[in-house]
């Protein structure tokens, strides 16, 4: 299948889709194809801001739309943060959208967790991304830490890079949701975590959203799911 991805928000993580889903397909043999829309970043944060969903849909309808009109089949938004209209969008899209919501709950599930921590942006958190956990109780950084991480993340999406104190910011929070809060793992609920936790040992289980919603794409692209 033809995979639409809503990409630029931010650049990194869209980078890590396309280069994951290349990887994949590649590994298996099967031939990728793939168009990727860019979505302002500057109107997806200011239309998260004041929570105005609609809008937004609005935004991603056109973007959608200019992916089916290439021949997609299906649409991926590459953002965790542009996933808070992602029922707007699925009313009035065209085309199937592939949300990561019911993705990492079923990881949730299918490793029988209890108890979730969650790292990401400060609605992310707070809404416990979305009302999207329906398998597990969830925890939350405390006090002044879930401001803190909310700061870090957006800084980290927007240059494109993380830093040693943003990592320790990241590291030191998700250690106390599991060893205060009780937390069996944490969730990378930003798709841009990637670039703090690839390859580094964080001391704590995770679960990167990222990682599981490119393997779902794959999975609809290939035929396997």
């Amino acid at each position: 299948m033809h995979i639409g991805l809503i990409g630029g928000i931010g650049p990194a993580a869209t980078d890590y889709y396309y280069r994951r889903l290349i990887e994949l397909h590649a590994g298996s043999g099967l031939p990728l194809e793939l168009t990727i829309a860019h979505a302002d970043v500057r109107a997806l944060v200011q239309n998260l801001s004041n929570n105005d969903a609609a809008k937004q849909a609005d935004i991603f309808l056109q973007l959608v739309q200019r992916l089916e009109a290439a021949g997609a089949g299906a649409v991926a938004i590459t953002s965790i943060a542009g996933h808070f209209c992602i029922r707007e969008l699925e009313e009035i899209s065209p085309l199937p959208i592939m949300s990561v919501l019911p993705e990492f709950d079923a990881v949730i599930h299918g490793r029988n967790l209890k108890t979730v921590g969650i790292l990401g942006t400060r609605r992310v958190m707070e809404t416990h991304i979305y009302a999207g956990i329906s398998s597990a109780n969830v925890v939350l950084p405390e006090d002044d830490s879930l401001e803190q991480v909310h700061k870090c993340y957006v800084d980290m999406a927007v240059a494109g890079h993380a830093t040693d104190a943003q990592r320790s910011v990241f590291f030191s929070v998700g250690r106390r949701l599991c060893s205060s809060l009780g937390a069996e793992a944490v969730i990378l609920a930003g798709t841009d975590l990637f670039l703090a936790f690839d390859g580094q040992d964080c001391g704590f289980p995770v679960i990167d959203c990222a990682q599981v919603h490119v393997g779902a794409i794959y999975r609809k692209s290939s035929g396997l799911g």
